[in-house]
């Protein structure tokens, strides 16, 4: 599970002033409006792929792409992970290799913003395979649209059945909410709980160094 540590990294993407409007790469937070362009799925997806093969080559875990904002101005997010949480270093490699990717292929035209950060204690969950492996932890889930009259649910995730999410909902028990309606969804972490925990793992590392120490 990552820690709270999110990093950003951006690009900005800057027109060279000529009639044709072709654009030049920089890394820089130097925001240029240029020719707009119609950001289509298919735009999205390629995003995605090229995101995938780079979080591979650093070995990390490409947990979601969200393409948002204006045409003419739109921010490319990406969320990276791995086992004991992503590393400033880590944030930096992919931003890096992913801005230069996105540079060479050079299909969205328009000026962008490109953050690269960990996805944080509260992490997203985005597909069956979320869903599968946070079996037992807490999460929040909103509806898109309403299950036996309820949108907005907050429990246990007991696992998942065919194409729905089994939730253990603090106020209406067991529900089986559609995979593919869900509008958002996040684990939900008990800040007491956790420090309630670390302190516990504390103490008790404290006491098997104590007793080694008296073995000795």
């Amino acid at each position: 599970m990552s820690g709270g540590f999110s990093p950003t990294f951006s690009f900005g993407r800057k027109a060279v002033q000529t009639s044709l409007c072709e654009p030049e790469f920089r890394r820089s937070t130097t925001q240029t409006k240029v020719c707009g362009t119609t950001m289509e799925g298919s735009v999205a997806q390629r995003i995605r792929e090229i995101a995938e093969q780079v979080a591979i080559d650093h070995g990390v875990e490409l947990v979601h792409v969200e393409l948002i904002g204006p045409e003419g101005h739109p921010t490319v997010r990406v969320f990276i992970d791995k086992p004991g949480g992503v590393t400033h270093e880590d944030c930096s490699d992919v931003s890096n290799h992913l801005g230069t990717m996105l540079d060479v292929e050079d299909f969205i035209h328009s000026a962008y913003t490109l953050e690269v950060s960990s996805p944080g204690l509260e992490r997203g969950l985005y597909r069956r395979a979320d869903y599968e492996r946070f079996a037992g932890r807490d999460a929040r889930i909103k509806a898109g649209t309403p299950v036996n009259g309820q949108r907005n649910f907050r429990g246990r995730i007991v696992g998942v059945d065919d194409s729905n999410v089994i939730l253990e909902d603090r106020t209406s028990g067991r529900v089986s909410i559609p995979i593919d309606g869900i509008a958002k969804a996040h684990l939900e972490v008990d800040i007491e709980s956790e420090f309630r925990q670390s302190s516990e793992r504390q103490a008790t590392d404290r006491y098997l160094t104590k007793a080694n120490r008296h073995l000795r």
